[in-house]
């Protein structure tokens, strides 16, 4: 620093000043060799934002863990509706049908449609960085992940598939990204559901990376005590079919007598507080309407993510039941053409249709085992915070392996099975159903009891009323009396039977669930033996009505198959049973009657409709850990 005239500088400022010009120098030269410092944000502490200016998302960003990790979607709906069925498409016999339908949706294709089909996506974001002018970035999945995931690039204000390398100038004013799940878990031994990004930035010959670990939301079972927010049904049509196969159920048990079931379905669900606007009854396809049987169709489920301001964006997955069918005529088995109906009905923004199965394998018979009235779930408890998966299967009939494999795949909702080979039908909603209860976890389990029936047959017997027919109010062809019931020794001993084998399912329930007996709710059912047609299984079935086998509309309120038992004082003690079993832990019984329109098809009111539910109030499955026992009650 040169001297002002008549003013002298001291030695030492002169000094500092000195080094201080040294060590700038020094500093910038530094600064123009320093290393370019790859930075790519994802949302790591699940608040539904990137943090780009703090340091909120970057402690963990490598490994998932409940808690800490970024998440996203499996983005399998359909936000712009461009997925449309062609003509004939519901009754054609071609598995390409199948397999056509399930592949559109938006992960797909290679566009991002609109503001709703954005959000399905999850944000990356790269901050602003200095870097030269021949610097660039790489943004990479690894080659095996790679089919499961895609990334955009927003390039001129819209997002784009990104391809190549981000350009230095983009590297300077900072970068967005945003990830699409292109398919849900279905077996872990392929893709466990965790994907790595890397950001590499290479700038003057040196190089630098970044990583962020993410995690796919699981699909997860929605439970009965959840408020039905829209309840669907069957309705007739102009169709012939009934059941497929050799052994439909014929002209004598076609359903019948919809306005019946139809006006005390709509009446049970406005008692219920659920608007008749939402509560839909469609008809099949043209060939086949009379497969009315709309719980066998789909089990609804939710795949969710967290979104800005502490809230949660949902996704409803419906899985599809894996039922094969084998045409009369002979030719390759297909999907059950029933469920297509979910493709035109359902599919659309925010809901998604995922079907998996066995290619190749064989129907047995009519592929019971895979309707999905046969998967339930049970709500969450200690150590499950999602509750758990509930199916039925035995080791001569089980499930498909793919379809189960999917299922315990998504890792948060350990599956229980229990033994419904004894069954006709084999489905788990035909013996338990979830209640609430005025216990610790807010819930149990209603269970069909032979035994409690057939004591209430006794009672009307011994109160003199013997002659008091079964179905008397119905337009069945035979209504037996209490006295010839229970002077039949084979029906008395088919019940005794069934209730033996309700109780080892209760076993497997019990250790499984940690619900103790006096938490049971028994509720009566008479059982009886199917005749076996050709080709058929033999088991046994619900010769009144189930009342376990009904429909929960929300957690207070139980629709119920009309039972008509025998009456004493003019009062159907299988009703009262039922009402006072349920009251006992706050729930109202609202009856429908399904007599004629699925009861002597062989199924109830549970069967012959579904419904989605407000899954919403639960603990976020990406904050939690599964801790408590999982596998299943049976050694399967």
């Amino acid at each position: 620093m040169p001297e002002t005239p008549g003013r002298r500088v001291p030695r030492r400022t002169a000094v500092a000043t000195v080094a201080l010009l040294v060590a700038t120098a020094a500093t910038t030269a530094a600064a123009e060799h320093r290393p370019p410092v790859a930075d790519l944000r994802a949302d790591v502490n699940q608040d539904g934002r990137v943090d780009v200016t703090g340091v909120s998302d970057e402690a963990g960003e490598e490994v998932w863990r409940p808690g800490r990790g970024a998440v996203f979607l499996a983005n399998v709906d359909d936000d712009a509706r461009r997925c449309r069925l062609r003509p004939g498409d519901l009754d054609r016999i071609d598995p390409a049908v199948d397999e056509r339908l399930a592949a559109c949706h938006d992960a797909a294709d290679e566009r991002v449609d609109g503001v709703r089909d954005e959000a399905d996506l999850a944000p990356l974001r790269v901050p602003p960085a200095a870097v030269g002018d021949q610097a660039s970035g790489h943004v990479e999945v690894p080659p095996a992940q790679r089919p499961y995931v895609r990334l955009f690039v927003r390039r001129d204000g819209a997002l784009r598939v990104l391809r190549g390398p981000l350009t230095a100038r983009e590297l300077r004013a900072g970068v967005e990204l945003a990830l699409e799940g292109r398919d849900v878990v279905r077996d872990p031994r392929r893709w466990d559901g965790e994907v790595t990004v890397t950001l590499t930035v290479t700038d003057g010959g040196r190089r630098t990376f970044d990583r962020v670990r993410l995690k796919v939301a699981p699909v997860l079972f929605q439970h009965d005590l959840q408020r039905a927010e829209r309840i669907f049904a069957a309705r007739p049509g102009p169709g012939l079919g009934v059941a497929p196969g050799p052994w439909g159920v014929g002209d004598r048990y076609r359903p019948r007598e919809w306005r019946p079931f139809a006006s005390s379905l709509v009446r049970a669900a406005g008692a219920a507080g659920v608007s008749g606007r939402d509560v839909t009854f469609t008809a099949g396809t043209e060939q086949w309407w009379r497969d009315i049987w709309r719980q066998d169709l789909v089990e609804p489920a939710v795949a969710s993510v967290p979104a800005p301001g502490g809230g949660v964006h949902r996704m409803r997955v419906l899985l599809r039941a894996p039922v094969l069918w084998a045409p009369p005529e002979g030719g390759e088995a297909t999907l059950s053409r029933s469920a297509r109906l979910l493709f035109r009905d359902f599919r659309g923004p925010d809901v998604g249709v995922v079907q998996q199965y066995t290619p190749g394998r064989e129907p047995s018979g009519v592929d019971l085992q895979n309707f999905t009235g046969n998967f339930e779930s049970v709500p969450p408890y200690e150590g499950h915070p999602q509750g758990r998966v509930l199916f039925g299967t035995a080791p001569h009939r089980a499930p498909d392996p793919a379809f189960v494999r999917m299922i315990e795949a998504q890792g948060r909702q350990p599956a229980i099975t229990i033994d419904t080979s004894w069954l006709l039908v084999g489905h788990v909603d035909e013996t338990v159903h979830v209640v609430r209860a005025r216990n610790e976890r807010g819930w149990t389990l209603a269970v069909a009891d032979p035994r409690q029936a057939v004591e209430l047959l006794r009672r009307a017997q011994r109160a003199g009323e013997g002659g008091q027919r079964l179905f008397a109010d119905t337009t069945a062809e035979r209504k037996p009396a209490v006295d010839a019931l229970l002077g039949d020794d084979a029906f008395l001993a088919g019940n005794e039977e069934a209730a033996r084998h309700v109780d080892d399912q209760i076993e497997v329930l019990l250790r499984e669930t940690g619900l103790s007996r006096r938490d049971l709710v028994r509720v009566p059912v008479l059982y009886a033996t199917a005749p076996a047609a050709p080709g058929a299984p033999k088991g046994a079935i619900a010769y009144s009505p189930s009342v376990a086998n009904g429909l929960s509309l929300t957690a207070r309120d139980y629709a119920a198959p009309d039972p008509h038992g025998p009456k004493v004082d003019g009062r159907d003690l299988f009703r009262e049973a039922t009402r006072e079993a349920l009251a006992a832990g706050g729930v109202r019984v609202h009856w429908v009657e399904d007599f004629a329109w699925s009861h002597l098809a062989g199924g109830e009111v549970h069967c012959a409709t579904n419904a989605l539910r407000d899954t919403s109030g639960g603990a976020p499955w990406w904050g939690t850990a599964v801790t408590g026992r999982g596998g299943d009650g049976q050694g399967h």
